[in-house]
């Protein structure tokens, strides 16, 4: 038997205007209006998401970057001391 789908509402006041606008635009589209707004939020929530994860640098941030990459700094004796304590770690497995 399949699960049971749990669903969760949303509500939103809208001018006669806008809603008169979505039902066209989901009549166009063959769907419901909550068929047509919901793909609609879907949409817009993954490109916000997208936008926030993806990270966007600089034409200067991008080749400090792979200056960075291509040279890098002498280790710190913090580092190379944690790179020591990997290797006893390593080895005594």
């Amino acid at each position: 038997m399949p699960a049971a789908t749990s669903t969760a509402r949303l509500e939103a006041r809208i001018t006669p205007d806008l809603h008169a606008m979505f039902k066209r635009a989901a009549e166009l589209q063959g769907r419901t209006m909550t068929d047509f707004v919901v793909a609609a939020v879907y949409e817009a929530a993954q490109r916000a998401i997208e936008q926030a994860d993806v990270m966007r640098l600089s034409l200067a941030d991008q080749q400090c970057f792979a200056q960075a990459l291509q040279s890098p700094p002498p280790p710190t004796p913090a580092l190379e001391s944690a790179f020591t304590r990997r290797s006893l770690l390593l080895r005594q497995q």
